[in-house]
């Protein structure tokens, strides 16, 4: 009975350990989501100010606004294309790890240039802008090109893969159509040689003859008639019987 209420007590242990590992899990998602829905709220704002200064803002501080929304720009293109495409091809580890690298100056250069927004000084902001175009003009072409090189690769493995796909596709549809094709012609038997030369038809039906012999030999009668009796002196006419 004693083990009985140590079992059923450890598993609701167990149960109250997972729930509240379950509960803090899901809290932490939840402060994900809402920490993200306010950053991405909060940039969106920061951009629409931005855009609107480049137009509104003259001078020194539109041309920091305008530097500040190319990099702002540039920099959040390249995160997503290295982030999104890291998770199907692992060989973009390394580029999304100079990105991080490279991220990190960007933002710095971003907080200085948010700094200047507010400085009243505006010669001294004159005098620093051809610095700061270039640093802008220097991270931006590097994200901009680890974006494309990201993009260039991932166009290339699908078109590769369209491809390898088409000529699947090709030899399933011919072997679905395998009644289409024409059967190969039956084969004709080759005919006997014609002979070179007619054979004796005579020689072939007639009876050899025995040797010795000639076709002109006169034949010989079967039976030899018998020949006359030779007549002798000494014998006597026979004289023929009178009648009388």
């Amino acid at each position: 009975m004693e083990a009985v209420v140590a079992v059923v007590a450890l598993l609701f242990v167990l149960f109250l350990v997972l729930g509240v590992y379950m509960t803090v899990k899901a809290v932490k998602a939840v402060k994900r989501g809402v920490d993200r829905t306010i950053s991405e709220a909060r940039r969106t704002v920061e951009d629409t100010t931005l855009r609107a200064k480049t137009f509104a803002q003259v001078g020194a501080v539109g041309e920091l606004a305008q530097l500040r929304l190319s990099l702002r720009t540039s920099m959040r293109a390249t995160q997503d294309v290295l982030r999104d495409g890291v998770a199907e091809d692992a060989s973009l580890q390394e580029s999304l790890a100079l990105f991080e690298r490279l991220s990190a100056h960007g933002h710095q250069l971003d907080d200085e240039l948010r700094r200047l927004e507010r400085d009243p000084d505006k010669a001294a902001l004159a005098q620093r802008l051809p610095g700061l175009r270039e640093r802008t003009e220097q991270i931006t072409k590097a994200a901009d090109s680890l974006r494309w090189a990201a993009r260039d690769r991932a166009r290339k493995f699908a078109a590769d893969d369209v491809d390898s796909l088409s000529t699947q596709i090709g030899m399933e549809a011919g072997a679905l159509r395998h009644w289409t094709t024409e059967p190969p012609p039956a084969e004709t038997p080759a005919p006997w040689p014609e002979p070179t030369a007619e054979p004796d038809k005579a020689a072939e039906q007639s009876w050899p003859e025995p040797s010795g012999q000639t076709s002109q030999e006169p034949t010989r009668p079967a039976i030899t008639p018998p020949t006359a009796r030779p007549t002798y002196p000494w014998q006597k006419e026979s004289k023929p019987e009178s009648t009388t």
